[in-house]
């Protein structure tokens, strides 16, 4: 495997950017807690499994291909990042009681995160683009993949929970129902411009 530090600070470098991942986990621990943002967070990282493995497969090379099939992705991926978006733009306001935490689905938030990660078109062609970099070819194939693959989930997990006790830790500042209704409105409004960023996105020309 070629350059395996250098694809450590790529990688850590792409999960800490703000993205609607990020939007999601911080808006889930100020929501549920701790426990309830464990999920949508594992959610996401098994998300980042499966889009890797698709993106090995004939799958990943007809979306590299085929106009048609990234456009479909494409607006699908956006049109779900907007629907969370009005409802979380909809939603009351925050109330950030220890109860709430109980109230969180494991399996709904998990869910959730796995769609969020699912549906973004980015994600295959990111791992289609910077993984065979890494690639040493005169090595097993499949234990390299493995490699970067989970390297990536891990770093999902480890630095997504960093923002989310970050965030259980700013909670005290956004306990009044105005704080609430601005984190509300705020995460719903990043949530529709990544969705509508997403749809405006062009395929790029081999």
């Amino acid at each position: 495997m070629k350059l395996y530090s250098l694809f450590l600070l790529m990688a850590t470098a792409t999960v800490f950017s703000p993205g609607p991942g990020v939007v999601m986990t911080l808006t889930n621990a100020l929501r549920y807690g701790m426990r309830g943002t464990l999920g949508g967070i594992l959610g996401i990282a098994c998300g980042a499994l499966v889009v890797a493995a698709i993106s090995a497969t004939s799958v990943g090379v007809l979306l590299a291909a085929s106009a048609l099939a990234f456009t479909v992705l494409k607006f699908v991926g956006a049109a779900y990042l907007i629907y969370l978006g009005i409802r979380l733009w909809r939603a009351p306001a925050f109330q950030f009681t220890e109860q709430s935490a109980h109230h969180a689905s494991f399996g709904r938030r998990f869910i959730e995160g796995l769609s969020l990660q699912l549906t973004n078109p980015k994600a295959i062609f990111f791992f289609l683009s910077v993984f065979p970099q890494f690639i040493d070819h005169n090595r097993s194939y499949p234990i390299q993949f493995a490699t970067l693959v989970l390297t990536y989930s891990t770093l999902v997990i480890i630095i997504h929970c960093t923002y989310a006790t970050c965030a259980r830790r700013a909670k005290n500042w956004l306990v009044s129902e105005r704080g609430g209704r601005i984190v509300n409105k705020a995460a719903g409004a990043t949530f529709v411009a990544f969705g509508a960023a997403l749809a405006t996105t062009k395929r790029a020309v081999a």
